[in-house]
């Protein structure tokens, strides 16, 4: 398994993700063919190692004959379905363009086949979204982690006139993906593409700061304008993660919240329902508060596909209006289900075993109970009685 993490905290355009990963490792051959197999005129790319601020990169440069098309949705997806791409490299340039059109319709009200893509249909954003797509497919990274996007301030000329920044387009393809003006020194300029937009909503499977990750390779994008005071780049880091999940530790969210005003009674109810929703297992720790106000954390051990089922719970049966979530990796030993008998009456066993070898035997305790009114004796005694029956192995059976 193998990580990217973008960081465009200074924004992003097509050119500086494709230095970034020429940068990082990918051969520029490999961008090339990509680009020549959908380019319908002649596209040239060149590389140059650049400084950026502080900060040295590598500038792609995407040298086109001066072209007229102003080429429809329509007109991209054929040139992408005719040209001779790995599938993969294909799949991600048609999703890449889809998001343009939708985003450009939506915002000139037409139909996206209708849209001209004007700036973003040029032959040169082509060949940056088909070499971007090439070079990610390259990488072959399962995580693409993007960190809150750059996308500046002021205004930009556009073929539609002067537009404020974030402009449109990039306003709405950056829907759902966390963005911002810019750091302190950013001048009020757009950072940010719609070419640039698209692509990392595409390829995105997470948005973040950089994940615990182990890293291989470091590229460096430079984009074309070199301002002073930043650094006009975007950064990928390439590696793996920090701690793999072993096959036989598979990995479970933990969701918790601090309560500190919810009716004490209520509590045995929620962890009920955590439980009917999903949960593992759920408990609730005693803790004190900012003013000395004693409260609880009520805490849910949950897998991933149940964990929708219990935020629910958390926000329907308590006062709680957040909770906070993390992984952890489980160690369970295998366990198995007896039952033995004590005065006639049923209790079922849990027994637990490491190596093969039972290191654990626990009587279910709600059996215990019933077995002891019915027999008139102490609940102490039956737990022995059926812990010592439950190593007697004539007298253990697998619970069916």
């Amino acid at each position: 398994m193998s990580i990217v993490w973008v960081d465009a905290s200074s924004g992003a355009s097509g050119d500086m993700l494709l230095g970034a990963l020429v940068d990082a490792g990918v051969p520029l051959s490999v961008i090339t063919s990509a680009v020549d197999a959908v380019a319908p005129e002649p596209v040239r790319l060149a590389t140059e190692s650049v400084t950026r601020g502080a900060l040295a990169a590598t500038r792609c440069h995407v040298e086109i004959a001066d072209s007229a098309h102003h080429r429809t949705w329509t007109d991209v997806r054929a040139l992408l379905a005719g040209a001779g791409l790995d599938a993969p490299v294909r799949e991600l340039a048609l999703q890449v363009f889809e998001r343009l059109a939708v985003a450009e319709g939506a915002v000139h009200g037409i139909p996206s086949a209708e849209v001209h893509f004007h700036e973003v249909g040029a032959l040169d954003a082509i060949a940056d979204v088909a070499g971007v797509c090439a070079g990610f497919a390259h990488l072959g990274a399962d995580e693409v982690v993007i960190s809150p996007v750059a996308v500046g301030s002021g205004s930009v000329r556009a073929a539609h006139g002067v537009l404020p920044v974030p402009p449109p387009a990039v306003a709405r393809l950056l829907t759902g993906v966390p963005s911002f003006a810019g750091a302190p020194g950013h001048p009020p300029m757009e950072l940010c593409t719609p070419t640039g937009a698209a692509l990392l909503a595409t390829l995105a499977t997470d948005y973040g700061p950089q994940p615990p990750m182990t890293t291989r390779a470091i590229g460096v994008g430079a984009g074309s304008r070199d301002p002073e005071g930043w650094s006009n780049a975007v950064r990928l880091l390439v590696g793996d993660p920090a701690m793999p999940a072993r096959e036989d530790a598979p990995t479970e969210l933990v969701i918790e919240a601090n309560i500190d005003d919810l009716d004490p009674r209520l509590f045995p109810g929620a962890i009920d329902a955590l439980l009917a929703a999903g949960a593992r297992d759920a408990w609730l720790t005693p803790i004190l508060m900012k003013k000395g106000r004693p409260a609880h954390t009520l805490h849910a051990l949950v897998p991933r596909s149940d964990a929708e089922a219990v935020r629910r719970v958390f926000f329907r049966e308590t006062s709680t209006i957040g909770v906070r979530e993390h992984e952890v990796a489980k160690h369970a030993l295998p366990r198995e289900m007896l039952t033995v008998t004590v005065g006639g009456h049923p209790i079922a066993v849990k027994a637990a075993r490491f190596d093969g070898e039972i290191v654990n035997l626990q009587p279910e305790w709600d059996d215990v109970a019933l077995a002891a009114a019915a027999l008139g004796r102490s609940a102490i005694d039956v737990l022995a009685e059926a812990k010592a029956a439950a190593l007697a192995p004539p007298l253990v059976e697998p619970d069916s």
